[in-house]
Formats: structure tokens, C-alpha cells, sequence
């Protein structure tokens, strides 16, 4: 009876199971991928994204004073994709192929459920990438502070979002679909998840103000970290309540492009901020 209480317990990780569902990193920890589960490990997406954008801040020093600008920001980006599966660029381009399709809710949702991604989600993976790549191009050249302070942050907000996405707006396939099996979500989680990304994101910027003090004052680390959680929600807000509009709800895939998109409004505000 102990043997079967701990095995059991050890499945019960929601920490592991934001880590193993959100990113590559090496979690050889067993865990039972249960809807309960789910709900749960979403509070901690937060802190899967501090960990992404600490890898991120690694290899971009190490990229950046290596080789030219351009390369580095390719690289910077594909550790990116590889860190996180792709995971959310699919949801962008089954959510660009639905809603820039311009057909019913009901063909739209079928749309998203298709494996194949059509011409306008390949476009939007292009654009998408190639405009990342251009704002990561652009903080290398502001210095490894700022750079560290826009990878440090992005990760994390964006997937703030999606936790207070899972409880602000319905899903739009009710009784199915991947979403539905993180809704039911209460409202301590966002407040867990909104303490966490405010106190990850303090730990960021302080770390890469005190790495080298004379690249970034400490009233621009505070505009920072001010503006960006309002950019973040006001801008994904909109976004997500026109989306809801259309869909009736959201999607697995919404939330996807959600991230997604967020990241690059992030990274957009940290090159406008500091420049």
C-alpha cells in the first residue's frame, strides 16, 4: 500500500509536468498526464519560460561574441524552436490558416484540427520568424544587458499569458480538444502564476543590471519591468477577445499563437525601450 502511495505520488508532479509539456529540457521524472494534473501545472508556465530564457540568454552570449550579428540571431532563434518542441509555432500556423481563412466558426475549428498546414500558416511562420529574427539582430547590437534583459523576460510573460488566457476566456470546443483539459483552472493559480512572473522577472533584470552596471541604468530596468506586463496583457487581451469572437471560445492552438505572438511584442518593446 506505501509502495503503491509513493509511486503515485511521484507521478504528481505539476512542476515536471509544465516542464516535460512546455520544453525539451531533460526531466527523467515519470508523470501521469491527467486533467487534474494539467490544470494544476499551468501556475508554474512562468517559471518553464525563466528557464527557456535563461538557456536563451546562455547560448546568445555565447553565439553573439563568436560570430556576426545576423548568424547569432539565427541561432539564438533556433534554440528557441528547439527548447520549446515547436510546440507553439504549430498552434501559429493552424490558427493563421483558420482565421485568415474567413470561413464559418464550424470550418474554421475543422481547419485547426487538420495536421497539414496550408499556405497562409507556412506565410506566417515565415513572417513570423524572419520578424524575430530581426528584433533579436537588433539587441545584440544594444549589448549583452539588454539582450539578457529581453530574453530573460519574453518567455516568461507570454506564458503568464496563457495562464490567465485558460481562465479569462471559454473554450470553443466544449467537451473536447486539448484546452479543454486545462480549464477548471481557480483563481489562485493566476495569482500564483502573476507573483511568480513578477518576481522572475525582477530576478532577470537585476541579474543582468549587476552583470555590468554602466550598460543599463536602474530607472530603465523599472520602466521595464513596468511597461512590459501591461504591454503584454492589454495587446494579448485584444487579440484573444477577437479571437474568442470568431471561434466562440479558444483553441490548444490559440493559446499557441497567443505565446507566440506575445514573445515577439515583448522582444518588439525591449528594442524600442532601450534603444
Amino acid at each position: 500500500m506505501k509502495s503503491s502511495h509513493s509511486t503515485n505520488r511521484s507521478k504528481d508532479r505539476p512542476i515536471v509536468a509544465a516542464f516535460q509539456f512546455l520544453s525539451r529540457f531533460p526531466v527523467p521524472l515519470e508523470v501521469n498526464f491527467t486533467p487534474e494534473l494539467l490544470r494544476r501545472s499551468v501556475k508554474h508556465y512562468p517559471l518553464v519560460g525563466f528557464a527557456i530564457g535563461a538557456a536563451l540568454s546562455i547560448a546568445a552570449a555565447f553565439s553573439a561574441w563568436s560570430l556576426p550579428a545576423m548568424p547569432a540571431a539565427v541561432i539564438i532563434l533556433a534554440v528557441w524552436i528547439w527548447l520549446t518542441g515547436g510546440l507553439h509555432l504549430d498552434g501559429w500556423m493552424d490558427s493563421a490558416d483558420a482565421l485568415l481563412s474567413y470561413r464559418s466558426r464550424e470550418k474554421m475549428l475543422e481547419i485547426m484540427k487538420d495536421s497539414r498546414v496550408g499556405a497562409m500558416g507556412v506565410i506566417a511562420c515565415i513572417l513570423l520568424l524572419l520578424f524575430k529574427m530581426s528584433l533579436l539582430h537588433s539587441l545584440i547590437g544594444y549589448g549583452f544587458v539588454k539582450m539578457g534583459a529581453a530574453l530573460l523576460t519574453a518567455p516568461v510573460w507570454s506564458r503568464w499569458f496563457m495562464t490567465y488566457a485558460l481562465k479569462a476566456w471559454p473554450t470553443a470546443r466544449e467537451g473536447e480538444g486539448l484546452a479543454e483539459r486545462f480549464h477548471g483552472k481557480k483563481l489562485s493559480g493566476i495569482v500564483f502564476s502573476t507573483a511568480a512572473a513578477l518576481l522572475l522577472s525582477a530576478l532577470g533584470l537585476a541579474l543582468v543590471a549587476l552583470w555590468e552596471p554602466s550598460s543599463m541604468s536602474w530607472t530603465l530596468c523599472l520602466l521595464y519591468f513596468i511597461l512590459i506586463p501591461c504591454v503584454v496583457w492589454v495587446i494579448g487581451a485584444l487579440a484573444a477577445n477577437r479571437i474568442s469572437k470568431r471561434l466562440g471560445g479558444l483553441t490548444g492552438d490559440v493559446y499557441g499563437a497567443l505565446n507566440e505572438g506575445l514573445e515577439a511584442v515583448v522582444l518588439l518593446g525591449a528594442v524600442i525601450i532601450f534603444r
